[in-house]
């Protein structure tokens, strides 16, 4: 199992501790990505493929708005947590365990829309694996299609390389909760160690660890037009509300 397995097969239990509600969360970005597929003339109809899910915040809310989601992960950790949260919001959601690198392995059909949300792709070390992700991808697409992804910014970061997020601290009902993360530089590489410490009735520290690749948005944009896309525009976070960088290209 590599390092980004058992990174998410670790935070999958925590991960809504990232959030003041996840609940809410999951509301939010539907309502920002079904803006986002209505403006690429996408209803409900649309058969939407998460592949990099998580714990399902993009998918769980998109099904909750009536459209047809299948989603998928490497992590069986962060899949079952999902089919949890999907279950308990009676939320149907088609879940299937793939490697965003080997689509066609799992999936026969092309799909109208796939996501790959949350920085996802930059877990990518090396541009030639960041190409078979793109290929794979994009692979997975129908004529007309839509990729829609986010990542940090990364051409902003890579000119003063920060060694650390800003803090989150959010108010519970036994305390507080701080979630914040370091980062650790080696040329356009960084190992990244996600803290999460509840001040509770018990003190709890949780840290798990991972790497990335800073991914700038012309080697993303030069990859996707190389793969069959006709169409990359990018939108940021002023203008959709999401928290990062969201790239759209057409198929």
């Amino acid at each position: 199992m590599d390092i980004t397995q058992t990174f998410y097969d670790n935070l999958a239990p925590h991960y809504d501790k990232l959030f003041l509600d996840w609940q809410s969360a999951t509301q939010e970005q539907a309502q920002i990505l079904s803006r986002l597929l209505q403006n690429y003339g996408f209803d409900t109809s649309a058969r939407i493929l998460d592949c990099a899910c998580g714990i399902g915040t993009q998918a769980i809310g998109l099904a909750a708005r009536g459209y047809s989601v299948t989603a998928s992960d490497i992590s069986s950790g962060a899949l079952a947590e999902a089919k949890k949260r999907a279950n308990a919001g009676q939320v149907t959601v088609q879940f299937k365990h793939a490697d965003f690198c080997a689509l066609a392995e799992t999936f026969a059909e092309p799909f109208d829309v796939v996501l790959v949300m949350d920085n996802a792709l930059p877990h990518m070390l090396s541009r030639n694996a960041l190409d078979s992700a793109i290929q794979s991808i994009t692979g997975q697409l129908s004529p007309g299609g839509i990729l829609i992804a986010s990542i940090r910014d990364y051409d902003a970061l890579l000119e003063n390389k920060p060694p650390y997020s800003p803090p989150y601290i959010h108010k519970t009902g036994q305390g507080q909760r701080v979630s914040f993360q370091t980062w650790t530089w080696k040329d356009d590489h960084y190992t990244l160690v996600q803290y999460i410490i509840d001040d509770a009735d018990t003190l709890q520290i949780s840290k798990f660890e991972c790497e990335y690749r800073a991914t700038r948005r012309k080697e993303l944009s030069e990859l996707l037009f190389a793969h069959g896309c006709q169409d990359v525009h990018w939108l940021f976070p002023e203008e959709t509300g999401f928290y990062q960088p969201i790239v759209i290209a057409k198929k």
